[in-house]
């Protein structure tokens, strides 16, 4: 499962986004140093792809303290026209490649989707289909019971033939 952290390097997040395409992600924590990462919430692809266009929200890395940096506000990560992918890719690519943005950081805390609907690693696949029919999702996070990411199903998995294939080939090997 590829998870993001509410404090992201930038270089890590541009590969992460240049080598998938994924279209939503969930977010962890560490609340104390001796706990595992658990779930906070998803962001989506757009979103992050928006935040990227902004430089002026990278920070170096905190140790710790909160980032001081100015906020995007929510138009201008929801709502503005769709990201012009050549530059995109272009941005990407310099992210990704050059050393200053190895020590850079976005905070994704403010931008991240705290109500994002998850399930427990053993929930019913007859409830979680009617979840993703009744709200309408694309991807659902899957969690155990510490809360910490262990999957995501997305609505492809959900499809009638591969899951009837899936099915038949999980009983097929038992």
């Amino acid at each position: 499962v590829k998870v993001l952290h509410l404090k992201e390097n930038v270089a890590s997040l541009a590969r992460l986004l240049a080598s998938t395409s994924h279209g939503g992600f969930p977010v962890v924590c560490r609340p104390k140093p001796e706990h595992p990462e658990v779930f906070q919430g998803t962001i989506k692809r757009f979103e992050l792809c928006m935040l990227l266009e902004n430089e002026q929200i990278f920070e170096p890395e905190t140790n710790g303290e909160s980032f001081s940096s100015s906020l995007l506000s929510y138009e201008k990560i929801t709502v503005e026209k769709l990201p012009n992918l050549s530059r995109l890719t272009t941005l990407l690519n310099r992210y990704a490649t050059d050393p200053q943005y190895q020590q850079l950081f976005i905070n994704l805390e403010p931008y991240i989707n705290r109500s994002a609907m998850s399930v427990q690693a053993h929930f019913s696949l007859q409830r979680t289909y009617i979840i993703f029919r009744t709200l309408g999702l694309r991807h659902l996070t899957v969690v155990d019971p510490q809360n910490q990411v262990v999957g995501v199903i997305t609505r492809k998995d959900l499809m009638p033939f591969p899951l009837e294939e899936r099915l038949r080939l999980q009983l097929a090997s038992q």
